[in-house]
């Protein structure tokens, strides 16, 4: 296998792997997990809260090897406001994982305007020291970080 190939088979590899992660925290805490079959609607599980109502959950993953800068931003994802929906988004480079609600993920979000990912939205949740070479979670979106995933437990992911 050349190194090209085995570099493509990495990186794509890598969201699955992340996913997986995800939800190995998720069953280590506790929660209940579903994994659907396919992924063709954007849920990558869906968990069973304590009152018995469901949500379902989006996991998105940034690797360490993207440009600097650029460790926490995830782009062009297609989106519309979605009930019961969260979601994770992990950032391999800054170690840091943030949960958000759909109704926050818009609020917080940007929306392409023109181009060929027009209509799909972007969150770029770091920001970076050029002198120090380090990247940093942009203080609006501290409130986001997570170090459990009692938000999607207890949380009401469509109120106000």
């Amino acid at each position: 296998m050349t190194q090209e190939a085995k570099s493509f088979r990495h990186s794509a590899a890598f969201g699955k792997r992340i996913e997986y992660y995800v939800i190995g925290l998720m069953l280590k805490e506790g929660l209940d997990v579903y994994l659907p079959m396919v992924d063709d609607d954007a849920i990558d599980a869906v968990i069973k809260k304590p009152d018995g109502s469901f949500v379902e959950v989006q996991i998105k993953a940034r690797s360490k090897h993207v440009l600097f800068g650029d460790g926490a931003l995830f782009a062009a994802i297609p989106h519309e406001y979605r009930k019961n929906y969260w979601f994770v988004f992990y950032s391999e480079r800054i170690d840091t994982i943030f949960i958000l609600s759909s109704k926050e993920f818009i609020a917080e979000s940007g929306q392409n305007k023109t181009g060929k990912n027009a209509g799909k939205r972007s969150i770029w949740f770091n920001g970076k020291n050029t002198k120090n070479q380090t990247e940093h979670v942009k203080p609006q979106f501290v409130k986001y970080v997570s170090t459990d995933f009692l938000r999607i437990l207890k949380d009401n992911p469509d109120s106000e």
